[in-house]
């Protein structure tokens, strides 16, 4: 009688635990796996569109439609380089502190051939491609991975005019804001809504960080580093020169010819390129620098047989 109570007691433990693990496996399934489609990112910006020209249409007048800011001569096109009248791209590549590092200079006539892209045109929790499968779905000349929203609950997350998340991160998040004419500006979640952000005219908010310059002043120390990250990295961070004038730094890292850099180090090179504001997106594993339908730096972060992580966004130039 005692040998059955025990079994029983044993056996009830055991499911109890199963059910446990069942439980915590779900909710680290749920948080870095399975996907949770919410909006259609097509469907997204056509109601903001509607919305827009549903507000203007009364006080609108007779627009000039003999000028479209969208044509473009025949790009003239190299390995580093890419050029028509709208958008002019240089790439270099450099060695800084024993890391292969690329350097791409980009002028735009036009604010709107800054864009950003969804994976999958979805917005949702892991829901991930490459970066350079989401860049040649939106037709991109150049990409670079975005902040990968997908990875958290939190942070503001505003894309193309679109308000997708508007819960905020930590006291101390700083949000890369650009706005409407393609102006960079740094601001703390804590001290605003994403919805006044909206109204305000950003564009774009990501919420990644750290700041690595403002008002062309290096924001880190030496010793700052994304959690609990290695100080030397593959990075990905973009900033702004000047009006419609933009430059992104990708460093490759966790390799025997790279060692990477730290974010001291990444804000020094935007420091020498004159950045006003320059920020620092997802890194690691998921940097990537694709160019004219191919990725330029050497990817450490893939699985399944890729090289490339697959990730939540992108920013990219182009039509």
């Amino acid at each position: 009688m005692k040998k059955k109570f025990l079994k029983r007691k044993y056996l009830w433990a055991s499911l109890a635990c199963l059910l446990i693990a069942g439980g915590d496996g779900f909710v680290l399934l749920k948080a870095f796996v399975l996907p949770e489609a919410s909006v259609s990112v097509a469907e997204a910006e056509a109601a903001v569109a509607t919305t827009t020209a549903d507000t203007t249409s009364t006080s609108s007048t007779t627009t000039d439609s003999s000028t479209d800011s969208n044509s473009s001569s025949e790009a003239t096109i190299t390995d580093t380089s890419y050029s028509d009248d709208n958008i002019q791209i240089a790439i270099t590549e450099e060695v800084v502190d024993n890391t292969t590092v690329y350097v791409v200079d980009i002028q735009v006539s036009d604010a709107s051939y800054l864009q950003a892209a969804l994976a999958q045109g979805t917005y949702g929790r892991n829901i991930t491609e490459t970066t350079s499968a989401i860049a040649e779905d939106n037709d991109a000349i150049l990409a670079i991975n975005g902040d990968y929203y997908g990875f958290r609950s939190t942070g503001y997350v505003i894309r193309n005019g679109v308000l997708y998340r508007d819960t905020a991160g930590d006291s101390d998040q700083e949000d890369l804001v650009i706005d409407s004419d393609g102006n960079f500006s740094i601001v703390n979640e804590s001290e605003t809504s994403a919805a006044d952000l909206l109204a305000a005219g950003a564009r774009q908010v990501l919420s990644f960080g750290p700041t690595l310059i403002e008002d062309s002043t290096i924001a880190v120390s030496e010793s700052s580093e994304v959690g609990q990250s290695m100080q030397s990295n593959p990075r990905t961070a973009i900033g702004q020169i000047s009006e419609n004038h933009y430059v992104i730094v990708v460093s490759e890292g966790r390799t025997d010819d790279s060692e990477g850099l730290s974010l001291y180090q990444l804000a020094e090179v935007f420091e020498g390129l004159g950045a006003t504001t320059a920020y620092n997106l997802d890194g690691g594993g998921s940097t990537t620098l694709y160019f004219n339908g191919e990725v330029v730096n050497q990817t450490v972060g893939g699985s399944g047989g890729s090289s490339e992580r697959a990730v939540s966004d992108i920013l990219y130039f182009g039509y």
